[in-house]
């Protein structure tokens, strides 16, 4: 079964909280006066699998669908999963280069080194300059009516998460292996520039089948190669 109600969230950065946990990056988002919260991974906590994830950032992302972007209303809009439309999918979308993903650490000493400075310095470039967007693919929560955002503490609660692939996985995250259905970040800056960044566990696998998104061969997982699905946890 594929990751419920995988979509995109239009809108503008308006905080964000480098260190609310080692697993995630939280970035606060204002949307057609609705706030929404986005938890971006940033490392695996299972305790088999490397806790760094692969990242890899593209600045050259196609004309046509950059205009699909730009021409969303702000706000959570549902995606379907299929091709020729905005979903993203890091095997089969030919803009997107799984092999140039590199393991980087979610934080370490020293500048530009690791996910959480990479994040940052997207996000706080988007806030100083005005008439940024971001757009972050995922799976939606919320809004939880009665129920204050852990982290930001506004009311009602709402997100996105899945922030990464999420197809190649195996063991107890099978469950959420579908095609097209992948997560990640767009920054769009008024200066005409774009950074979009995508993110994969070392457990998981882009050797996926064309219809369910699973793993080609669960029987003979490759460590280190993502082949099996690291842990995730909760945003």
């Amino acid at each position: 079964m594929p990751i419920s109600k995988y979509g995109v969230l239009k809108g503008t950065i308006a905080g964000h909280l480098r260190d609310a946990d080692d697993d995630h990056y939280q970035i606060l988002v204002s949307a057609a006066g609705t706030m929404f919260r986005i938890a971006v991974n940033v490392k695996s906590s299972a305790p088999k699998a490397p806790s760094d994830l692969l990242f890899m950032t593209a600045n050259k992302i196609p004309d046509t669908y950059v205009a699909a972007l730009q021409a969303l209303e702000p706000g959570y809009t549902r995606l379907a999963s299929k091709p020729g439309g905005l979903a993203l999918d890091y095997v089969r979308c030919d803009w997107i280069k799984p092999t140039a993903m590199r393991a980087v650490p979610p934080y370490q000493p020293g500048a530009d080194n690791d996910l959480k400075d990479k994040i940052e310095a997207a996000v706080v470039a988007a806030i100083r300059q005005e008439g940024s967007v971001v757009y972050a693919f995922g799976s939606k929560w919320g809004p939880e009516k009665d129920k204050k955002d852990r982290y930001f503490r506004f009311l009602p609660g709402n997100g996105i998460h899945d922030i990464h692939m999420n197809q190649g996985n195996g063991a107890g995250y099978r469950k959420d292996n579908g095609v097209f259905q992948d997560g990640g970040l767009v920054f769009e800056y008024p200066n005409g520039k774009r950074q979009a960044f995508f993110f994969a566990f070392q457990s998981q696998t882009f050797a996926t089948d064309d219809k369910t998104g699973n793993a080609l061969d669960d029987r003979k997982p490759k460590k280190n190669k993502l082949s099996k699905r690291a842990d995730k946890k909760t945003a």
